[in-house]
């Protein structure tokens, strides 16, 4: 196929596709699938080799969120049955941290849901980090506690914040639709104070949201521009109680698909799967990894993921291997580039549950129960259905005393 050989072209080139090229990738049918993977593959291997990043999520502070994101189970209003409860104490969360180190982990995502931290959270959070890093060595971390002030990003740099996440979403000219307590704008200024202030920018996207393919490369080209070091690419979990339960718009293979386009938009870098992986992509999670180099282990901010036990089967099977704690994530062209855009330690949270950092792993999904079948027979999985067999909400790990899945 004449698109996917230019566009392999382009990406060993770090060559920005057109707009045209880009939503091609979207419109190709799923008889051509594995031919977008495969030819996305090639680029993801010339930048990343056959690693794949393992991150882990610790939710420093979950639910009552002042702001509306209409995705986010832990929003104004929301009567999604997550868990909910204040800032853990700096060992509460080192030690959730300690057991996604254990599995794998080589960096660790603290996030709090809010508008954004005060003065006094962003101690809290400094003191969190400054215990995970006494006690692990050489881990990184990034914050992910919604739009900073003046100075904050700054703040966190010192106390040894090695990244910050803050994801854009949607495009500019829908954001409104989604959200109305914050811009777009805003967002956008939140992820250039991180970046300003050397810290490693982290920003991506939420597919399955109503959006058109315009809307997803607008995002994608908007992110391009924005340049950071990773690009976490959720997709959304239809949460019960939110206003997007209804939505449910995602197969494995458009999952797949844009993942391509997000890989040929952003060649060099890390791009995530980030929360809905196991919901949306399901037996066709190892195909995503030739597109994608990094991902979440184990559980998410306030639903369970897949095991990470699992986790590390699937990427020995498909033939990937674990990016060790020595390995610089990045290709050496961005690790070596002065800022904190092209610093080694690129990453970030990447989840859209709250209104800062965009993680949307709460609660349930929309849709009729499957009809009644013999015992005898399982039921048929049709294209597109909602899977709430797939759903659960988190009751272990951070916030509970039971231990986390890691």
């Amino acid at each position: 196929m004449d698109l996917l050989n230019t566009l392999v072209d382009k990406g060993l080139r770090r060559e920005l596709p057109t707009r045209e090229e880009a939503l091609a990738v979207l419109a190709t049918s799923d008889d051509d699938v594995l031919d977008v993977v495969a030819a996305a593959g090639r680029v993801r291997r010339q930048w990343f080799g056959r690693r794949v990043k393992l991150n882990y999520l610790v939710n420093l502070k979950s639910g009552l969120c002042p702001e509306d994101c209409s995705y986010c189970s832990q929003r104004l209003g929301s009567t999604a049955g997550i868990l909910k409860y204040t800032w853990l104490k700096p060992d509460e969360a080192s030690q959730a941290a300690a057991a996604g180190l254990a599995g794998g982990a080589k960096r660790v995502c603290l996030v709090a849901s809010g508008r954004g931290p005060t003065d006094r959270d962003v101690d809290r959070v400094a003191g969190t980090i400054k215990a995970i890093k006494d006690q692990n060595e050489g881990v990184e971390v990034c914050a992910c506690l919604g739009l900073l002030s003046d100075g904050q990003a700054e703040r966190l740099r010192e106390a040894g914040a090695d990244a910050y996440n803050h994801n854009l979403n949607t495009s500019e000219g829908t954001y409104g639709e989604i959200t109305t307590t914050h811009t777009y704008a805003d967002r956008v200024d939140t992820v250039q104070k991180a970046h300003a202030a050397g810290l490693s920018a982290c920003s991506g996207l939420i597919a399955g949201m109503g959006e058109s393919d315009e809307d997803l490369v607008d995002v994608v080209f908007s992110l391009r521009e924005l340049d950071p070091d990773s690009v976490p690419v959720n997709f959304l979990i239809p949460v019960e109680g939110t206003p997007l339960a209804k939505e449910w718009n995602l197969t494995p293979q458009r999952c797949l698909r844009i993942l391509a386009m997000v890989r040929f938009v952003c060649p060099d870098v890390e791009v995530r799967i980030a929360g809905g992986r196991e919901v949306h992509l399901r037996t066709m999670q190892p195909l995503a990894l030739h597109l994608a180099n990094s991902i979440f282990l184990g559980d998410y901010l306030t639903t369970e993921g897949q095991a990470g036990k699992a986790d590390l089967e699937m990427i020995a099977d498909a033939g990937f291997e674990v990016e060790g704690a020595g390995q610089v994530t990045l290709p050496e062209h961005r690790a070596t580039a002065a800022g904190g855009c092209g610093s080694a330690a690129g990453g970030g949270c990447g989840s859209h549950e709250d209104s800062g950092c965009g993680s949307h792993e709460g609660g349930g999904v929309c849709g009729s129960a499957p009809a009644a079948t013999p015992a005898a027979a399982a039921p048929a999985v049709v294209a597109g259905e909602a899977r709430t067999d797939l759903v659960a909400v988190r009751r272990r790990g951070a916030g509970t005393d039971l231990a986390p899945n890691a």
